[in-house]
């Protein structure tokens, strides 16, 4: 079986009184619409990955990630698509969420470890499965260098030139697939990398490790909303603003923290009148399922 998606993945433009005032032309490429699931850019990091594993003859998945990991969730559906068996190291205590469900409704097969034990996650991989010849480990998000080439593939896709491209990190692959595009297309293009994580700084080494070419690009550290998975009122307030505004699902973990950064700016007249500006939808949809109780408060 062919390792593919069709990937529809169209861009939409957003209007908002805001954005006219300033003569501000922005957009959102919807790489949330690539599939139900496999979505954004969870896809885009599987793809090479999973086209190795083939190569390699490997027909066991094993990677990792918290109780509401959206890797976790594509790698599950992923697995069952091109016919392999899917194992996923979960994060923290024996739970069982809406995400853990949809994993296990297809196939996965989960082991929850203690946080201490899941940072050495080539230790579990070892422990696990390092007798099995069929086993293939994927990083926790998919970071690899797989990702990369995956994720700078959009860039290539895109009807037109803009002169910002925003993404959130939690892992620095997308963005560092992003800005590896920009590179291969020799654009002036700005890629604008927002952290999830509190202390985010981090992001810009992990990054710069995965880049063959060193390039420039801007992080803004300062959106995290208290961490990974945390939230402020603000934030949930303009999530739902932004979707009853707009049509266009978001959620807290990624995409709510990059929009809600890039409008912020937009209001401190960080960009020049006439700028084209392009948000990346990067799906993670069903982490709105861990969050509910944030909307109905």
């Amino acid at each position: 079986m062919t390792i593919d998606l069709e990937i529809f993945s169209p861009v939409h433009q957003i209007k908002n009184k805001l954005f006219d005032e300033r003569d501000l032309f922005v957009y959102t490429k919807r790489d949330d619409l690539i599939h139900p699931i496999i979505s954004g850019n969870k896809w885009r990091k599987l793809k090479y990955l999973l086209h190795e594993a083939r190569l390699q003859q490997k027909k066991h998945l094993v990677t990792f990630g918290g109780a509401f990991s959206n890797h976790l969730l594509a790698t599950a559906a992923a697995a069952a698509k091109f016919g392999f068996k899917a194992t996923g190291f979960v994060r923290g205590e024996d739970v069982d969420n809406d995400t853990l469900f949809i994993c296990r409704l297809h196939g996965m097969n989960l082991i929850f470890v203690d946080r201490e034990s899941y940072r050495d996650k080539q230790g579990l991989f070892n422990r696990y499965f390092g007798d099995d010849e069929q086993a293939y480990f994927i990083n926790e998000g998919g970071a690899s260098a797989e990702a990369v080439r995956g994720c700078s593939e959009l860039v290539a896709e895109l009807p037109q030139t803009y002169n910002h491209i925003f993404c959130a990190a939690g892992t620095g692959a997308t963005a560092a697939g992003i800005i590896s595009g920009i590179t291969q297309k020799h654009l002036d293009t700005v890629c604008h990398v927002i952290p999830v994580l509190k202390n985010g700084g981090f992001i810009g080494d992990e990054i710069n490790k995965l880049l063959l070419t060193p390039a420039a690009y801007q992080l803004h550290t300062e959106y995290h909303f208290g961490g990974y998975g945390k939230t402020k009122p603000e934030l949930i307030s303009f999530i739902k603003q932004f979707v009853a505004d707009t049509g266009i699902l978001i959620e807290p973990v990624y995409t709510g923290k990059m929009f809600y950064a890039l409008y912020d700016l937009v209001t401190k007249n960080y960009f020049k009148p006439g700028d084209k500006i392009l948000a990346i939808h990067t799906g993670g949809l069903f982490g709105l399922l861990g969050m509910k109780d944030k909307f109905l408060a």
